[in-house]
């Protein structure tokens, strides 16, 4: 993965990380790309039982944990 790609990290009510087949391991180029796949998908992955999200520019922390707890309601 190239040190610029952008990544969302998923997050469990504990804090953890979690992986499942249901949270895609996408990269992107850009944060613009990374925030528009997440506002079409969001839904998707609170029902995969995130808890919340961080967003990665390689391993830096761009922001986050972000909760998805009060999204949507």
């Amino acid at each position: 993965m190239s040190n610029d790609a952008y990544t969302w990290s998923y997050l469990d009510a504990e804090g953890r990380p979690t992986t499942s087949e249901a949270l895609p391991a996408l990269t992107f180029p850009s944060q613009g790309e990374a925030e528009a796949w997440f506002a079409q998908e969001w839904e998707d992955v609170k029902a995969a039982g995130v808890d919340a999200v961080t967003l990665l520019r390689g391993e830096d922390v761009v922001y986050g944990p972000m909760s998805l707890q009060a999204m949507g309601e």
